[in-house]
């Protein structure tokens, strides 16, 4: 049974509401969580592509919160495409995404990511119709972590090639976080 938009909608508004709350929770005056700030990491990631009349650029800003003295991070990310492929379509797209880092080992990252996005595809064909609609994507990914770099794969649980952004359920990674 695939989730309908109103479920996922619900479930983002009551994630957000959690990490919203966990972060003002925190007592500036306890010495243990003074240091919530320092406990964040910026980063996520840029994409260019271009070839004989097609462009593409993403912007996919994030930031995460690395739980002390546990192996877990948790974040949230938003996500910003433009694609054009002259005289045959124009797409925007833009969302947001929460994620979960698990680091069992240290070389070792294994993530669970919900994204959901704003798709809007506009043809310059009269015969194809033009859509808007948002796409739900669960993915569940593992990955090997050099530094601040983490590189590997994963896999969408909810792809469906009629609708995904994405070529197929499997999609590479790279993971940046300073």
């Amino acid at each position: 049974m695939k989730p309908t938009s109103k479920s996922i909608l619900k479930f983002l508004f009551f994630t957000t509401f959690f990490l919203v709350n966990f972060c003002f929770s925190q007592n500036p005056f306890d010495e243990q969580s003074s240091d919530f700030w320092g406990n964040i990491r910026y980063g996520g990631g840029v994409g260019l592509s271009f070839s004989d009349g097609f462009f593409s650029g993403t912007l996919a800003p994030a930031a995460v919160y690395d739980f002390q003295n546990a192996p877990f991070s948790l974040g949230i990310g938003l996500n910003g495409t433009y694609n054009s492929q002259k005289n045959v379509f124009k797409s925007t797209i833009v969302g947001g995404s929460i994620i979960g880092l698990f680091n069992p080992v240290r070389d070792l990252q294994a993530s669970l990511e919900f994204e959901q996005l704003n798709v809007s595809r506009n043809f310059e064909d009269n015969q194809i119709m033009n859509e808007t609609y948002w796409y739900p994507a669960l993915f569940v990914g593992i990955g090997y972590m050099a530094g601040n770099v983490a590189f590997g794969i994963r896999y969408d649980l909810l792809y469906d090639s009629d609708k995904s952004i994405y070529a197929n359920a499997y999609a590479p990674f790279v993971r940046v976080f300073f």
